[in-house]
């Protein structure tokens, strides 16, 4: 399969590069600075652009089976990007009839997990008001997405680690997995190639954790 990734410098994007290819697809990587791009491999495309003009972007999307995108704020002072970014992304997507989109967001935007015990509610919400900024952007961005054409999926995960894939994650379509509290970028990654295929997640936000 054909693939572009946004945010491919990004520590989930890298995994998604890496993944891909690993898997034998073709894919184009979009990147601001090409030297941050640590992944190579035969069928990598890097493609430069700043993610400004849905028009030129059109050439890293046109023919491909899905995008992916680890757009994001690294930090409270990048507030707005996401939703930005996304826009132009969607932007590109519809003008060449590309339709399968998957994005990565956060666990705190969605619905909490059925169940969950206080102390974990507690520090959910905690997570939640110290990064509000953060998160408000994330769940702008997920409107963006529902009101877009696309075939889109929103990928949640919590707090994020460097560890390899392990493919011992859950997902909960809709929801969050109970006492979920981590999960490793190379796995957000591994979930994300894997509902690209899966209609239950179309259209759907889906929680991914330990």
């Amino acid at each position: 399969m054909k693939f572009t990734v946004f945010g491919a410098t990004g520590g989930i994007g890298q995994e998604i590069v890496r993944l891909a290819l690993g898997s034998g697809h073709q894919v184009t990587a979009v990147v601001r600075d090409p030297t941050r791009l640590t992944v190579t491999g035969a069928g990598l495309e890097v493609f430069r652009a700043d993610l400004t003009d849905p028009e030129a972007l059109r050439p890293a999307v046109t023919g491909r089976d899905a995008v992916l995108s680890g757009l994001g704020a690294r930090t409270r002072k990048d507030a707005g990007i996401a939703t930005r970014l996304t826009r132009t992304v969607l932007g590109t997507m519809e003008a060449e009839g590309v339709r399968r989109l998957l994005v990565v967001s956060a666990g705190p935007v969605g619905p909490g997990p059925e169940g969950a015990a206080l102390a974990d509610r507690a520090a959910r919400g905690l997570v939640s008001l110290i990064l509000k900024d953060v998160y408000a952007d994330l769940a702008a961005m997920e409107g963006e997405l529902a009101r877009s054409a696309t075939d889109w999926t929103v990928v949640r995960p919590p707090r994020l680690q460097n560890k390899p894939v392990t493919g011992s994650y859950r997902t909960v379509v809709g929801g969050f997995p109970l006492k979920g509290r981590f999960i490793g970028r190379a796995d957000v990654a591994h979930a994300m190639l894997a509902m690209i295929d899966d209609p239950g997640a179309v259209k759907q936000g889906v929680g991914v954790a330990y």
